[in-house]
């Protein structure tokens, strides 16, 4: 079940693969704080989420100039998301959930996949917000972050 627009997002800690190593990624440390952009996807190391994911890279300037963090949570290893994050080049914080807590708790299971979803939006509020439909014409597939087109957030008010 989708949570309720308005609704506080549910705090997570997850680990995160760092050059220093293992890291916690904790939600709640951005409550009141900053923007942060909730991205569930389904696995890394596949053409689509990889462009998607270089995609947001590219844009990242433009999430930090609305205080924002873009935070990518998948079911894959943090040692997996981090191998593919520095093959193609993706500058976004990688989380490992990798028991399904999180996207259980998210509402954004997809059986078949493992976990699956649209990012949700969590204001410094913490409430959950809808992300805006996406207008833009989809960006030429790119193999790595090196040659890909940048996103821009889209924010909902």
């Amino acid at each position: 079940m989708a949570i309720p627009v308005g609704s506080k997002a549910p705090d997570f800690t997850l680990k995160s693969k760092q050059a220093s190593g293992l890291v916690d990624v904790k939600l709640s440390n951005n409550f009141g704080k900053k923007n942060t952009v909730l991205l569930f996807f389904p696995a890394a190391f596949t053409g689509v989420c990889t462009q998607e994911m270089c995609n947001i890279t590219g844009g990242l300037s433009d999430y930090a100039g609305l205080n924002a963090e873009v935070i990518a949570i998948s079911v894959d290893t943090p040692f997996a998301q981090e191998a593919w994050a520095q093959k193609e080049k993706i500058g976004i914080t990688l989380a490992s959930d990798l028991n399904k807590e999180v996207i259980k708790k998210y509402g954004v299971v997809f059986p078949m996949l493992a976990g699956a979803g649209t990012p949700p939006r969590a204001p410094p509020s913490s409430l959950i917000r809808p992300a805006s439909s996406n207008t833009a014409s989809k960006p030429p597939h790119r193999k790595s972050c090196r040659t890909s087109t940048r996103s821009k957030p889209r924010w909902r008010s």
